[in-house]
């Protein structure tokens, strides 16, 4: 008996998916645990293995194609089987535009991936009117020009007043216009206006969804505080050259600093859950990571108990991974806490959107040198700002203050963390 495959729900967030690419085809025969299709999710391209045996009788979402969670995605049965009723049966509870694809029992041509620039030029702007040509003036008054030697200069975008007149008293003439070789144009030349537009990804769309909700819901106050980074350089490059050729990173002191500071304050460590708030006991850091898409934030887990290398192994490994989405739902979810540093890109300061479901986000600008004052001199020193973003509805101004102090004190003496996770 024929039986029907339903777009699965390949991480928590998802609502619909996108089939990047069918690795069978209608009449071919499947056996269990072959992968079927690639399916491009808001996180990810991931690979959907087949949980039946049998011929592939019916795809119903071709390549390229949306479709949402639980939609006909094949249908599996024996060769030669009607499947005519079950497709009737889905396409009659199925969403409108799954219903029409549903009707053809072979798949559409693949279109172009649904992320594919289109490019669209608009018409040519209305070249504007050139504008009224005054008459030549000469030294005692008025310069005249022919009729003909007006109209060619507006058609050919000249300003009749610099060019020179051989007629009768300075009168321009045709001939003065066609040989008039100087500048001063009158108007400019037509313009042409265009754009280009890309389809929204599954990605960008739930970045989208979750950060509008997050912003709108979650009521944001912001903290800041500038911390001196002139130990920590100093820490950091003893460390470097005992450990070498491995290396650590300031967001893996960054990492390390807030996962231990959380272990001491448990109410920034935590989560709004609507009728409830949740203090969580473990420390899963969450650290955001620009990809071509969007952001994605894959986690580090237990952070607060593993050493520095660990850490910057982990989030390199990650990193690479998301770029070439290759990430796991098991590898962005359970964030207790969550870290955006832009301080690699130049970016001095800035504010951050809670990432759902933490209380807060924690906001790393770059190192700056700058004058600084010690002990009643100026001198050269190195800071760096950072902004802790908090949900009003479960962390008060208090609390997230005593958190960014302590968390402070940590970078600003970092061989503290060396005895809290060796290196």
């Amino acid at each position: 008996m024929a039986e029907i495959v339903r777009m699965p729900k390949l991480s928590d967030t998802m609502t619909e998916g996108v089939v990047a690419k069918w690795h069978k085809k209608v009449g071919d025969k499947v056996k269990s645990g072959e992968i079927l299709a690639e399916i491009e999710t808001d996180k990810a391209t991931m690979e959907f293995e087949s949980f039946h045996d049998g011929v592939l009788l019916h795809i119903g979402v071709p390549e390229g194609k949306t479709a949402e969670v639980d939609s006909l995605l094949a249908v599996f049965g024996k060769e030669g089987e009607d499947i005519s009723k079950l497709l009737a049966e889905a396409a009659s509870s199925a969403p409108k535009e799954q219903a029409q694809e549903a009707k053809t029992p072979a798949p559409a041509p693949a279109p172009a991936p649904a992320t594919a620039p289109v490019a669209v030029t608009a018409a040519p702007a209305p070249a504007p009117k050139p504008a009224p040509v005054a008459p030549a003036t000469n030294g005692s008054g008025r310069k005249h020009a022919s009729p003909l030697a007006k109209r060619l200069a507006q058609e050919k975008g000249i300003d009749i007043g610099r060019v020179k007149g051989s007629g009768p008293d300075g009168r321009v003439t045709k001939r003065d216009v066609e040989g008039y070789t100087g500048g001063g144009m009158a108007y400019a030349a037509p313009q042409v206006e265009s754009f280009t537009e890309v389809a929204v990804s599954q990605m960008r769309k739930t970045i989208a969804r979750r950060l509008a909700e997050s912003k709108f819901s979650a009521p944001h106050f912001y903290l800041t505080l500038e911390i001196p980074m002139d130990r920590a350089m100093q820490v950091r490059e003893a460390i470097n050259a005992s450990i070498a050729p491995d290396k650590i990173s300031f967001n893996d002191l960054v990492i390390k600093a807030a996962a231990v500071a959380l272990k001491q304050h448990p109410k920034v460590n935590s989560s709004w859950l609507g009728d409830r708030i949740r203090y969580n006991e473990h420390v899963h850091i969450g650290v955001a990571v620009a990809v071509e898409e969007g952001l994605l934030v894959p986690v580090v887990r237990f952070a607060d108990g593993k050493p520095l290398r660990t850490i910057g192994a982990e989030v390199r490994d990650m990193a690479r991974k998301a770029k070439e989405k290759k990430l796991q739902p098991a590898d962005w979810e359970g964030n207790t806490f969550t870290i955006s540093n832009l301080g690699m890109f130049g970016i001095e300061e800035f504010t951050a959107i809670i990432n759902p479901p933490d209380a807060c986000i924690l906001a790393v600008g770059g190192i700056v040198e700058k004058p600084v004052v010690r002990h009643g001199a100026i001198v050269p020193g190195h800071t760096m700002k950072v902004t802790l973003s908090c949900d009003h509805r479960v962390v008060d101004g208090a609390t997230g203050a005593a958190f960014l102090n302590t968390f402070k004190g940590l970078m600003e003496e970092p061989a503290l963390l060396l005895g809290m996770g060796a290196i």
